[in-house]
């Protein structure tokens, strides 16, 4: 069902897609879908699940790998907000955009925040503990980023994504500056 949601998404929005149709393109009964959910708000949640899942998948092949290089990597390569981080991601939600425009305009019921924070926290945590930032500090700081970071995109969702993934690149960068490396806050 999920595919036949995503086929749907792909050519109306959320507001105006039944579960008559989604039967219809998955060729099942309106019991079937109501065995697996109880009501389209949890067909989305899944649908978004499975989409996080697999933009991890293709982000992080061997995330073991990519958290340890967090661990050992000089620390100013901890600066991820880069085009080699952001343009894949930024592709992956323009690719995905009406899905993800769905998702955010439906953020409090899907509890998207809490979706995007276990998707975010295993890159996160290991940068906060190379900087020795304070677990009682860490979800104030987690909580910042996260939301910063979404709320730009949902603005770029809401115009349909139109401006260039390399733009939207720059007023990350510019909302999450690098930080000065020791050496100079030595100075």
């Amino acid at each position: 069902m999920d595919e036949a949601f995503l086929t749907l998404l792909a050519k109306k929005d959320f507001e105006y897609i039944t579960v008559k149709e989604i039967c219809e393109v998955a060729g099942v009964n309106r019991s079937t879908f109501y065995l697996h959910y109880e009501t389209m708000s949890d067909l989305l949640s899944e649908s978004i699940s499975r989409i996080n899942e697999q933009f991890l998948a293709y982000m992080e092949k061997d995330s073991d790998a990519f958290s340890a290089k967090l661990r050992n990597c000089p620390r100013d390569e901890l600066y991820l907000i880069t085009p080699d981080y952001l343009t894949p991601y930024l592709s992956y939600i323009k690719n995905n955009k009406r899905l993800f425009r769905t998702a955010t305009e439906n953020a409090a019921v899907l509890g998207m925040d809490k979706s995007y924070d276990r998707m975010f926290r295993h890159v996160f945590t290991p940068i906060l503990d190379r900087y020795g930032v304070l677990q009682q500090d860490r979800p104030y700081i987690m909580a910042f980023y996260i939301r910063g970071l979404m709320a730009i995109i949902s603005e770029w969702l809401k115009n349909d994504c139109t401006d260039s993934i390399t733009y939207v690149t720059g007023v990350i960068q510019q909302c999450v500056k690098m930080p000065q490396s020791e050496t100079m806050n030595a100075v």
